[in-house]
């Protein structure tokens, strides 16, 4: 019996000898104890000791039993003496789950075999059968006095293939049903050595009515058409356990293949929150009508309010929700997918912290209970002495345990109703997003909900009547649209949103509808109802670019969103562990890369759309994000197009992307295509053969259209003699075109670009080729008079190209326009940077003039003048393209920027 806490206290003993389980262990194994190594149980010395036990004559069974009791007793002495961390308790209790239902399989299966045949398939193939663990098992996070979770599926239907010409044969369904009886035998029965595990077949499709094992066509079938929301989160954790000479074969992927969209949908899925409410609904009566008249039980660590289960629900509703377009949240463990959730910036730093902490505190409370009587229980003892022991082992006070034991589960239970929507804190600025959920309220009928709108909302909405879209909606679904509508018109009457944003809403609901996981977004998430309707409010292309990517929405629930500015280290370290992930589940082809990349463009776009709107970043920050964001984008692709090229010849390319225009130019605004030069320099003698089939493949990765859209339209037009070129260029030939050596050369108006080209990737030794041609181009001798003509004329081409009337002035293209402002500084690059080397770098216009007007190449004040109203023209033209609007003005609203640049003009040319 354990002593009291002050008896505990002063002894010396070590406190597992308090545990009348360990005491029972003891007197029972005390000659088999010594038959498991010292230090944490393992795999190997498991398997070890059970060989060791089967020697000494005992059967499979009892030899599983036994060894259980062993293990059982190095993991108190582990975790109470000896301070051993959660993992070294719960991967023990896996693995020797692993091992028993390893053994257990495959001598069930030869004692069969001897009897009926081996079980085939269709073409005469041998017949696996998979053991899932679910829950606990499959997460490798078992309790020390868990029950296993199984799914028994096995590959194909057909029969065993008999003995001496088909005596004795069976279908494959009854063969399993019968392994699955022995395996049973061999670990659940209790036996006068216990049992190895209790087993709990319930998650098995069609629960308790369901057949014990079933074919994999037939799990495919249950799932497509009967799987349910909360078989989902049970099969989150899902895992193949045994037999472990399985696991790593490629006949797995296909029970992945199928286990996987049914648990991941394509699309954010916030659609399941409603189902994982009604799943913890359950679960809370359940414990309320097991503890009613005994009010110990509501004392359950992993069942009652902030309990081990709540931390569960919290981390899976989120995997749930965004797994599908992330794979690297797919992880099992709950203190790795927190970890992952918070490195995906779904959980604040601080949050996620507690909740692993929480879990932690909590698993180690629930083990000392199961200690006590080798129960499985989570619900703390009453007697005082139980309670003293399991405190005392986690070095606490009976006061202090408790204490701490109340705020790790008030702060599970906080988030937790935080997440469902029970409790929200206030977290936006309106008065209603911080209130409880919408959805508690009765949904309104569409008449009834006219009535309440405001006049312009109201006359759109009317639209619906006969809306085929609207009208073919579940109940369920249309009641979502209609809170949220209903929610939209409380706000835009309190003055919070605008009657446009509220308009454009309806807008941008109309195509999405038989997509209701964001009808379901919108409804959960009021914060994102609310950033969305202010980016409506706020421009219209923002609406365009939703509706072409409506899975970026859901960026809007991020913290971070409008704090932050795009990181290209993040950027690669993201899409690396997504690309690990997809690896790790054979899911990798190129459709699954492809929209990958796709997703992660969209995102930081939005991302910076979302910060652009808001009035976070200047228009020179906008391009600055959005030109490194191209970058990163384009390494990445060209290294994974690389990897996957079938006739490759080296590791690494000696390859690289020139960029020109606004990409070299750093200058990209959303939607701009890229211009492009390819490049290499390999001696191999297929390199030319290699190098155009890796720039097909990579043009293609690149602008070919999938369920996720695009990444960039590609204009490859600047390479060497244009479209009528080879589409990759040996470097040696670029330079000689370049450089106007041969009779191939380039043209002046090449070598305006060339002022801003840019060296995107590539080796460096290339970047410093590239950059040393650069300069050679725009420092080489020439006649100014010659080059002025020349420039004159172009522009005068470009400007009959975009006529512009009197009454109007352009921004780009009139007179004073950005243009002029352009070819201006293009001027002074290859006339003046030769003398002048300060003007030899890739800066931007505003930056080269201010340096040409310190130069006294422009007279005082003029350089600075262009530079300012070049800026603003940016601007003007910035807002003009968010709100697509034409991008002219009447002349006088731009008269002061419009004279600055024709003074540059002037002076530069005359």
């Amino acid at each position: 019996m354990p002593m009291p806490l002050t008896d505990l206290a002063a002894a010396n003993e070590p406190l597992s000898q308090h545990s009348r389980f360990f005491q029972r262990l003891e007197r029972r194994y005390g000659a088999e104890l010594s038959l498991l190594p010292a230090g944490v149980p393992d795999h190997q010395t498991m398997g070890q000791a059970c060989d060791a036990l089967l020697a000494r004559g005992h059967d499979l069974g009892a030899a599983l039993r036994i060894l259980r009791q062993l293990v059982m007793h190095r993991l108190i002495v582990l975790d109470c003496d000896q301070g051993a961390g959660l993992a070294d308790i719960t991967r023990p209790v896996t693995e020797l789950a692993e091992l028993a239902l390893d053994r257990a399989c495959r001598q069930a299966r030869a004692e069969l075999d001897a009897r009926h045949g081996a079980p085939l398939g269709p073409q005469g193939q041998p017949v696996q059968l998979w053991v899932i663990g679910m829950g606990k098992l499959g997460a490798r996070e078992l309790n020390v006095s868990s029950d296993i979770d199984l799914i028994y599926v096995y590959e194909h239907d057909g029969e065993t293939a008999g003995l001496d010409g088909g005596r004795g044969r069976l279908s494959n369904h009854e063969y399993f049903a019968r392994a699955i009886k022995a395996i049973y035998s061999l670990v659940g029965d209790t036996t006068e050595h216990g049992f190895v595990f209790r087993v709990d077949l319930a998650l098995r499709p069609h629960g308790n009515s369901g057949p014990a094992a079933l074919s994999l066509s037939a799990l495919e079938d249950y799932l497509q058409v009967h799987g349910r929301e909360w078989e989902r989160f049970a099969w989150l954790k899902s895992r193949v356990v045994a037999p472990l000479d399985c696991i790593a074969t490629s006949n797995v992927q296909a029970l992945r293949a199928v286990v996987l969209p049914f648990v991941f949908r394509r699309y954010l899925d916030y659609s399941v929150f409603d189902a994982l409410r009604v799943l913890h609904r359950q679960i809370r009566d359940h414990a309320v009508q097991r503890s009613a008249g005994r009010p110990e039980r509501a004392n359950d660590v992993k069942l009652s309010r902030g309990g081990i289960r709540e931390i569960e629900f919290t981390v899976q509703l989120l995997q749930v929700v965004r797994g599908g377009q992330f794979p690297e949240l797919r992880r099992r463990p709950t203190l790795d997918a927190l970890a992952r959730l918070e490195q995906a910036g779904l959980m604040p730093a601080d949050k996620a912290a507690q909740l692993a902490a929480a879990y932690a505190f909590l698993r180690r409370v629930e083990h000392r209970i199961q200690y006590l009587d080798d129960q499985q229980t989570h619900v703390l003892p009453t007697r005082d002495e139980d309670l003293a022991w399991i405190a005392h082992t986690m070095g606490l006070s009976c006061c202090d345990f408790l204490r701490e034991l109340d705020a790790h589960r008030e702060i599970v239970a906080q988030e937790f109703d935080t997440l469902l929507g029970g409790a929200q804190p206030r977290r936006c600025s309106n008065g209603g997003c911080g209130k409880a959920r919408a959805a508690e309220a009765p949904a309104p009928e569409l008449e009834a909900l006219l009535e309440e709108l405001p006049p312009a909302l109201r006359e759109r909405v009317a639209e619906w009547r006969s809306h085929a879209r609207v009208q073919g909606l579940r109940d369920e679904a249309r009641a979502r649209l209609l809170r949220i509508v209903q929610r939209t018109a409380q706000w835009q009457a309190a003055g919070q949103v605008s009657e446009e944003a509220a308009v454009r809403l309806v807008g941008w609901l109309e195509p999405l509808l038989r997509r209701e996981s964001y009808l379901a977004l919108l409804l959960e998430r009021p914060l994102v109802h609310e950033r969305l309707l202010h980016l409506l409010g706020a421009a219209k292309w923002p609406a365009r670019y939703m509706l072409q990517h409506p899975g970026v929405v859901d960026e809007l629930a991020s913290e971070a969103l409008l704090s932050e500015r795009f990181v290209a280290e993040d950027f690669d370290k993201e899409l690396a562990l997504r690309l690990t992930a997809l690896q790790s589940t054979g899911e990798d082809d190129d459709e699954n890369l492809l929209d990958l990349l796709r997703r992660a463009h969209h995102a930081e776009t939005f991302r910076t759309l979302a910060r652009d709107v808001e009035g976070r970043l200047t228009v020179e920050q906008v391009a600055d994000d959005l030109s490194l964001l191209a970058d990163c984008v384009l390494r990445v692709t060209a290294q994974w197009c690389w990897s996957r090229l079938k006739n490759r010849h080296r590791n690494e390319p000696q390859f690289a992307i020139i960029g020109y225009g606004k990409l070299g130019g750093k200058e990209l605004g959303y939607g701009s295509d890229l211009d492009i030069v390819f490049v290499f320099d390999d001696d191999d003698e297929r390199a030319p053969e290699v190098y155009a089939a890796f720039v097909r493949k990579l043009i293609n990765w690149l602008t070919v259209k999938t369920g996720e859209g695009d990444l960039f339209e590609i204009d490859t037009a600047l390479r060497p003699n244009g479209n009528s070129g080879l589409l990759v260029t040996r470097f040696s030939a670029y330079a000689d075109y370049q450089q106007q050596r041969g009779s191939n050369t380039a043209w002046t108006w090449e070598h305006q670009a060339m002022t801003r080209a840019r060296f995107v990737l590539g080796s460096e030794d290339l970047r410093a080729r590239f950059d040393a041609v650069r300069e050679a181009v725009i420092t080489a001798p020439r006649d100014h008079a010659a080059l002025r003509t020349e420039i004159m004329a172009m522009r005068e081409r470009m400007r009959s190209a975009h006529p512009v009337g009197a009454d109007w002035f352009e921004v780009k293209h009139s007179p004073g326009g950005m243009v002029d402002a352009e070819f201006a500084v293009q001027y002074l690059v290859l006339s003046q940077s030769a003398a002048y080397p300060t003007l030899q770098g890739n800066l931007g216009n505003i930056a080269l003039l201010q340096r040409a007007e310190a130069a006294g190449l422009l007279p005082e004040g003029v350089g600075r003048g262009a530079a300012d109203a070049y800026r603003t023209l940016r601007q003007v033209q910035h807002r003009a393209r968010l709100n697509e609007e034409p991008t002219r003005v009447p002349p006088e609203a731009l008269a002061t920027e419009r004279t600055a640049v024709l003074a540059l003009w002037h002076a530069v040319f005359g």
